[in-house]
């Protein structure tokens, strides 16, 4: 019995050890790599995404015009494949492929570079590091790319809602708006634009570490597939929609031809509030049509795309992985 107890024991011992740290320290991302993996996933999840863009777009011009071209949603997809081809959806995709693109690298290049140096001794990120890497991702890329590019766009539909429209094109409009206004007319409401992209990335962030951290237990370098990680996106992307829908409208309003009506963020908050109640915030955003219209069809948009951007993302970094070694 002594001699069996010998042979045993050392078989038991290392397997009780594997169990207390069955992956080891956690693995990091390159910076690097999550800039060009967050620009392919911004690239491609506007492609894929880009059809229901269009026809929100041309919906939104449609409510002004008397009659109406479209009678929906079906009717406006119909009538432009039928004049332009299945190609018709995608007209105007590479002015927001010019944002999307480094808006993501922007976004997951940041947030790599602060979560690598918030995290601890095992490589872990907790949730409440997280939501700060996630602020501080937010509020980069909404200084450097999504103000400019959400300012061009929204005065870009109201041109051409109104009588007379002045811009012929996206470089035209452009160069207007600078020409006009200065480098200052692209940075409209960047207070509202910081204040809703910061808190929208603090959100995502906060909800993919948290159930990133459930699903991983002790082991920090467990695989998720993705479809797992496509759920906890649309987890991310809904609780982002119900946290900042306000400032989202309050941005909208802020950077729209009529933003001389408002001092401040503060002021277009309180004016909204006084003249509109709280239900503006979130039932009725400026621009938005009947398909686009509220906090419900917003959802079901955003809960997409950041399933999207978060399965390709890291799919695009286990590739990466493979042919681009780093410490």
């Amino acid at each position: 019995m002594e001699g069996n107890r010998k042979l045993i024991s050392p078989f038991h011992r290392p397997r009780c050890l594997a169990a207390a740290a069955p992956g080891g320290k956690a693995k990091l991302t390159h910076p690097g790599k999550a800039i060009l993996a967050g620009g392919i996933a911004g690239g491609i999840e506007i492609c894929i995404t880009f059809p229901t863009e269009y026809v929100k777009t041309q919906l939104q011009l449609d409510e002004k015009a008397n009659p109406p071209k479209y009678r929906g949603i079906g009717d406006c997809v119909k009538q432009t494949v039928q004049g332009h081809g299945v190609r018709g959806l995608y007209r105007g995709l590479s002015s927001l492929l010019y944002g999307s693109i480094p808006k993501s690298a922007v976004r997951f290049g940041v947030f790599e570079y602060l979560s690598n140096h918030a995290r601890d001794e095992a490589g872990k990120l907790n949730s409440t590091r997280g939501l700060l890497c996630g602020l501080g991702a937010g509020v980069m890329e909404a200084v450097v790319i999504v103000c400019p590019m959400e300012t061009v766009k929204v005065k870009f539909i109201h041109d051409q809602s109104s009588a007379n429209p002045k811009y012929r094109g996206f470089y035209h409009g452009v160069r207007e708006i600078i020409r006009t206004q200065g480098i200052k007319g692209t940075y409209q409401g960047l207070t509202a634009t910081v204040l809703k992209q910061g808190s929208n990335q603090a959100i995502r962030f906060y909800v993919m570490t948290s159930l990133r951290n459930w699903y991983k237990g002790d082991n920090p370098n467990k695989a998720i597939n993705p479809v797992v990680t496509g759920t906890f996106g649309a987890v991310a992307g809904a609780a982002s929609v119900f946290g900042n829908t306000p400032l989202d409208v309050i941005k909208t309003r802020m950077q729209g031809l009529e933003s001389h009506k408002y001092k401040s963020t503060l002021d277009c908050a309180l004016k909204i509030m006084r003249h509109e109640g709280v239900r503006a915030f979130y039932s009725i955003e400026i621009l938005s049509s009947t398909f686009y219209k509220g906090t419900v069809p917003r959802l079901g948009r955003v809960c997409l795309d950041v399933a999207i951007v978060f399965i390709i993302y890291e799919e695009v970094v286990k590739v990466l992985n493979t042919v681009w070694k780093t410490e």
